[in-house]
């Protein structure tokens, strides 16, 4: 049986099954935080990468952004063999590690800045998830960056195709903390209890949406019923803060996450985008301390990889 994640260590994840880690999860009662880093830039602290901050300032949960399994990159890690790029940023941290991947198919893409410009290793295809289950990924999250056109009938059929492929071994999270570049599935349209049920039904363990305050048209009361709706079917929830506004000021941050906690989401998100590459590193600490308290935050910070 597992433990709830505000009292794991490293030695418990490094024995935890996906079906550990979604107990874990369940059982920690809407207070676990998760931090999306970009490894391709350069790390906020030079020689330490991002994903090591955000997990020095309290996050549980890490998740990758723009990482290419065909090409694993991430800047601020000691050299090693690109196989054991993940195994090696589990092993510094002591924290599951999820990554993004994106159901775009080739030629496809939206508009978007160069900064976002897609590559093989980062596609959705069923060979890049069996990858992400070789190096070690403990969660794939089907999403679209900004401009990518990523759509929600296109998240649900990779989905199916994943559930089979490896949805023994990796957690399913699946959703939408912007429009990704279709403006039809933008504001209220982004998640709606169809799409929810969709997903779920398609093999998602865990419904991304995002979270009240930051995408116009989402309220606490409409992201209430969308982890409603995925609490009955048995999915976790995931809040995501994807607008930049992982970057706002703390007092921001903090109506931010009580606003999710309300909603009865399981994992409070907070995007790559202070600067460039992770949230600001005082708005994770603002948040945890919001909604879990500073026991908990100090404790998640203070205890040992090694332990």
């Amino acid at each position: 049986m597992a433990k709830r994640m505000l009292d794991c260590y490293a030695s418990d994840f490094r024995g935890f099954t996906k079906e550990d880690l979604l107990e874990s999860i369940l059982k920690s009662e809407g207070r676990v935080i998760a931090c999306e880093t970009i490894g391709t830039l350069q790390p906020m602290l030079g020689n330490v990468t991002n994903a090591e901050f955000a997990a020095a300032m309290g996050a549980d949960i890490l998740l990758l952004n723009m990482f290419d399994v065909m090409r694993p990159v991430i800047n601020g890690l000691p050299e090693t063999e690109p196989e054991n790029t993940v195994a090696l940023l589990k092993k510094l941290t002591g924290r599951p590690v999820g990554i993004n991947l994106e159901p775009v198919e080739e030629g496809e893409e939206g508009e978007t800045d160069p900064m976002w410009k897609m590559s093989p290793g980062r596609r959705a295809t069923v060979e890049n998830a069996k990858r992400a289950a070789r190096i070690g990924v403990d969660m794939i999250l089907l999403t679209g960056n900004p401009g990518m056109g990523v759509s929600n009938p296109a998240i649900i059929e990779t989905l199916k195709r994943y559930r089979e492929a490896v949805g023994d071994q990796i957690v399913l999270a699946a959703g939408k903390m912007h429009a990704a570049g279709i403006l039809s599935e933008a504001a209220e349209n982004i998640m709606t209890k169809e799409d929810v049920e969709s997903f779920v039904e398609a093999g998602a363990d865990i419904i991304l949406l995002p979270a009240p305050g930051t995408v116009p048209g989402i309220t606490v009361e409409y992201a209430r019923e969308l982890v409603a709706c995925a609490h009955s079917l048995g999915a976790l929830t995931i809040t995501a803060i994807g607008t930049s506004q992982e970057g706002a000021d703390t007092d921001t941050i903090k109506r931010l996450a009580l606003m999710c906690k309300m909603t009865g989401t399981d994992i409070h998100h907070l995007g790559d985008a202070g600067y460039g590459g992770m949230s600001l590193p005082e708005n994770i600490f603002a948040y945890s301390t919001a909604v879990r308290g500073i026991r908990h935050t100090y404790h998640r910070m203070a205890a040992s990889v090694e332990r």
